[in-house]
Order: C-alpha cells, then structure tokens, then sequence
C-alpha cells in the first residue's frame, strides 16, 4: 500500500510532464486515425494563429479568409445556394433550435444535413445526415479530399491551412452537397456577422435565439454589441426569426432587419400555439426549452411554404420589417418532431442503478440559471437518502464565480472540480484531443474554480491544497470542506460513484475509494442509497463524461 500510494504522488508530475511533451506522431497507416491527426494539427496552425493576429482590427477578413479556403477546396460561394439552408445564431439555446427543427423536418421525410459544434465524444457528430453523424468511411472519404485538394494549393497561398473549425465547416459543404441534403440545417459557430458558416449567402430562413453575454473578448462587452454580431447573419429578403429578447438588444436586432431589409419577427410563447391534444411536449425538457422550440416551428414553417408543402392555409406571410409572428396550429409531423428531439448533452439524464446523471453544457449565467431550475425540478421527489454531486469546470475567459452562483441554490453535499480531460493519458490523435491543452494550466484554472466556490461558500481557504491517495489517480482536497480536484474526468466519475455504476465497473473503470479528510462527507457518500450527479459548466466536460458513461457513443 505504501509503495502503492508512493507511485500515486508522482502521478500529477507524470500526467503534467506528458500532457506538455505530446509530439504529433504519424501512426501506421489508419485512415480514419489519420484524418483525425491531420485535423487535429488544424488546431495550432502557426500561419493560421498569425492570420487571426493580423485580423484582430478587421474582422471581415475572416469572412474573405474564408470564402478564399471554400475555393480553394473546390466550392464557389454561389454553390452553397443549393443547400436550401436555415441558419441559427444565438448565444445559448442555438443546438437545441436547429436539434428541434432538424427532427421536425425529418419527421416529413425530408434528407437532412446539420452541422453544429462542438462534439461531444467524436468529431463526427458535428456533420450530421438524416440525425445520425456521419460514418467513420464518410467522414474519412469526404476528409481526405478536402485535405488533400487544400493540402495541393497551399504553395501557392504562402503555405496556408484553414483552421479546424473553418476546415470543418467547408467539410460539412461538401458532406451536404454531394450527399444531396434537401435542407442543411446550419449553427453558428461563435457570434454571426464574421462567422465562417456566414458564407452563405442566400439561406432560406435565418433564427436567432436567447442573447446573452459570452465570448466577450470577440463579439464585444455589452449584450448590445453581441445582437449586432448575431443580427450580422440577416440576408436581404429572407425572412428571420427571433425569440422574445430584452429590450436594448432587441433594439439592434430591428434596426439591423431594417439596415439589411430582411423581415423579423418575434415567436410567440409555446404555450400561444393552438394544439388540439393538449399542451406541446418538446423532447427537450427545461423551461428554457420552450422559445427553443417556438423557434424552431417558426423557422419549418417559413422553410416548407417555400417548398409548398404546408397545408393551404398557411400561404406566404406578407413581411414588414419588423412583426409577430402567428402561433399557428402545428401540424401532426410538426408536434411528432418536436416531442421525438433529442439533444446530448442538454438537459440530459442518465441513470446507472444506484446513481443518476444530469448532464447539461450550460456555460453562460442565464444557461446555468436554467439548468439549476431544471435540475431542482428533476431532483425534487426521490425515494431514501441521496447525496448530490456537482461535477463543474469552466474554461476560456468565463468568470467561474458568476457561473457558481447559481448553483449554490442547489445545496450540494460536494463540489467536484476537474479539467475537460476524459481521462489522463490519452493519445495526441483522438476526437477529444487539443493541442492548445496545458496540463498545468486547465489544473490551475480547476483549483481556481474549487477557490471560488469555497468563496462563495463563505468557507476560509486553508494554506496549501492536501495531497489524497488511495486510487489510481491522486486528488486534491481543502481540508475540512467537501470540495475535491481531480486530474480528469474518469478519475473524478469513479471516486464519485464509488463503484455503485455498473456501466462504469463493467468496464474495468472502478478506482477504490479515496477517503476525504471530512470524515462525516465522506461517509455521507459511502451510506447513500442514491447519488445525484449534475455535470455542467463546459459542453466539453458533459461530452468527456459521456465518452465513459455511454459507451455507444465513442463507437
């Protein structure tokens, strides 16, 4: 046991030394682990990295940058008007709209494409047909010739690649297009007006949803300066949609509509639409769920009258700048798509026997307001005694304290803290692998979101973090308080659950308990019939626990 726990204590300089040394290292021939080490290398690009430095004053040379890597590919812009798309921004709320509206129009049989980001456990969930992420043999034949017609014509563009998340976005194009999607459902990757997916140029309906504060230091500091960014996807005479918005930015979103000349309108609430069976049920539950949906009905109708496919009464709405629009009767496919969504990731629970998961990607102060709303109400009625865990982790510029806050409403026996790592030694080809990664540096931020939620507890932090063994991978603990640091997520999953997940154990994935030096919490845990798992903070870190707790995904 000694000997056992000595090797534990050179773990954290281990796992540190070998995170900083990673090394691209060309494997033997895979094709598919390929395209995933040469998309991975997209993400540190030197030319790419110094394009963004000279582009920091004058954000529309992104939007130039971009159009010049979809020709080099092989697509003119012109071309991706034949994807019929519908275009989403928002700052939360944007996945859940084009998940909602993509399964209604597949529900009418339509073939689908829609992309989104991020991934949670494979890349390839971010390129989807007809809801499925695209194959490995898709993803793999589509890559390469991306890659490599990029690859052939970098000489001549002073040896530059596009990014990853560019180079993903123009491989999304093809996927759709040479797979004949009749509708590609896009999502904004971060803001609107200089966003790579705002290449297209004549979509069929644009949405915007909840606008909120996040990404400051690129969209701007005020909720103001973000609905321009966002408003930024509105194209002359298309018509676009908006959920109910607090004034200042719903001030900007109409005088862009107006600047632009596309036609706006304001869902109305879900509750307003006429359904003869009752209330509407959206597959996605939570309460901030509901202008989601909303949303996502007004973008299919105003997507099938241009197919003219909506039933006759429904005719082509008459557009002034600025309107609201009808709570039409939704039609029997419409409501089957709505209530048969389903989204991973958001407002998602999971339930391994004795121990129940939620899991849901909030990273902004009014997402995680409603996920603690949604998690108190799931919560509520329970059946013998039941510890409840939050499992967090903020990353970026994000103010960690602000995101806590909340949570504290929740009253949670511990607070667990770990990095968006799925598990400590990992290779530097995986669909979860970033290069932009420092070990020691995601360990601090945990320990600097473990010193905000003591603050937030009102509990003093003692000098110097305690050093725990006693399982595979070691942890880091303020003394007498019920907080905990651990090196990765499965490290963390399996201390918490303490081998009562049978998913977990069967797959060899059980550490034995580490007692905490708060013998009272720790036996807490130890005694629970149930555990209560909430994963929120980072749709990184919900996606890492996913890759261990549903095994189906990563396969």
């Amino acid at each position: 046991m000694v000997r056992f726990r000595a090797c534990q204590r050179g773990l954290v300089s281990a796992f540190i030394h070998h995170r900083s040394k990673i090394r691209p290292v060309r494997l033997p021939r895979m094709e598919y682990q390929d395209a995933l080490c040469a998309l991975n290398a997209l993400q540190s690009n030197s030319n790419v990295l110094e394009q963004l430095q000279k582009q920091r004053g004058h954000p529309e040379l992104q939007l130039q940058t971009a159009r010049a890597f979809l020709q080099r590919s092989g697509l003119m812009v012109e071309e991706l008007d034949e994807l019929n798309a519908i275009h989403v921004a928002g700052t939360k709320g944007k996945g859940s709209t084009c998940a909602f509206t993509e399964n209604i129009l597949r529900s009418y049989g339509f073939r689908t494409g829609f992309y989104s980001s991020p991934h949670l456990v494979q890349v390839r969930e971010r390129i989807r047909i007809d809801g499925h992420p695209i194959s490995k043999e898709l993803f793999t034949k589509y890559f390469w010739q991306v890659y490599e017609q990029l690859e052939a014509t970098k000489e001549a563009h002073a040896g530059s690649m596009p990014s990853y998340f560019l180079f993903l976005t123009i491989l999304a194009f093809h996927v759709f297009l040479q797979e004949k999607v009749d509708v590609a459902v896009i999502e904004v990757g971060i803001g609107g007006a200089y966003d790579c997916t705002n290449v297209i140029r004549k979509p069929w309906v644009c949405g915007i949803s909840s606008l909120g504060i996040d990404h400051t230091n690129i969209l701007g500091d005020t909720i103001e300066k973000i609905a321009w960014q966002k408003a930024g996807i509105f194209k002359p005479g298309v018509p676009a949609f908006t959920v109910a918005q607090p004034e200042s930015p719903m001030v900007v979103l109409k005088e862009r509509a107006r600047e632009i000349k596309c036609p706006l309108s304001v869902c109305p609430d879900l509750r307003d639409y006429p359904v003869t069976a009752g209330p509407l049920h959206p597959g996605l539950v939570g309460q901030h769920q509901q202008s989601n949906a909303s949303l996502a009905l007004q973008l299919c109708r105003s997507w099938l009258q241009r197919h003219h496919l909506a039933e006759k009464h429904l005719s082509e709405a008459e557009h002034t700048v600025f309107s609201q629009a009808p709570a039409f009767q939704p039609s029997p496919l419409m409501v089957k798509g709505l209530e048969e969504t389903e989204w991973p990731g958001r407002t998602q629970s999971l339930r391994h026997g004795l121990v129940t998961y939620f899991l849901d990607g909030a990273h902004t102060t009014h997402s995680v307001l409603a996920c603690v709303r949604w998690f108190r109400e799931q919560h509520r009625i329970v059946g013998g005694p039941v510890v409840t865990v939050l499992l967090f982790n903020a990353t970026g510029e994000r103010d960690a304290e602000s995101l806590l806050k909340p949570l504290m409403d929740c009253h949670f026996d511990f607070a667990v803290f770990c990095p968006n790592i799925a598990e400590t030694l990992i290779s530097n080809y995986g669909d979860q692998h970033s290069v932009s990664v420092m070990a020691k540096n995601v360990l601090t931020r945990c320990l600097s979101n473990q010193a905000s939620w003591l603050s937030l507890s009102k509990q003093k932090k003692k000098q110097g973090a305690e050093l725990l063994t006693g399982g595979r991978h070691p942890l880091v603990a303020e003394r007498r308080t019920a907080t905990l640091v651990f090196p990765c997520i499965l490290s963390a999953l399996c201390w918490i659950t303490q081998g009562r997940d049978p998913i977990l154990a069967s797959q060899g994935k059980h550490f034995p308990p580490i007692r905490s030096s708060d013998t009272a919490k720790a036996a807490s845990l130890r005694r629970a019939t149930r555990i209560h798992i909430l994963i929120t903070g980072s749709l990184h870190l919900v996606g890492g626990a996913l890759k261990h707790l549903d095994p189906s995904l990563a396969t």
